[in-house]
């Protein structure tokens, strides 16, 4: 997510806290939210899917999800 969008949630949730927002601010403010929680689990996926475990013994393998079974 670009940091001028990270500012501008900021800058609403300032706003919010002092004055209020508009309807349209917090429609905004939605939207962008959104925006923001969308990319951050996008980016903890591709993190947890090159995570690996190592074992007492030395072996590798790969974090899976829960309902996932995975062995490499």
């Amino acid at each position: 997510m670009e940091q001028k969008k990270i500012d501008r949630i900021n800058e609403l949730a300032r706003k919010q806290k002092s004055v209020g927002l508009s309807d349209e601010e917090k429609a905004e403010q939605h939207i962008l939210r959104r925006e923001y929680i969308e990319s951050f689990k996008l980016s903890l996926t591709g993190q947890l899917e090159n995570l690996y475990i190592v074992e007492p013994d030395g072996t590798k393998r790969k974090v899976a999800k829960k309902n996932e079974n995975i062995d490499n």
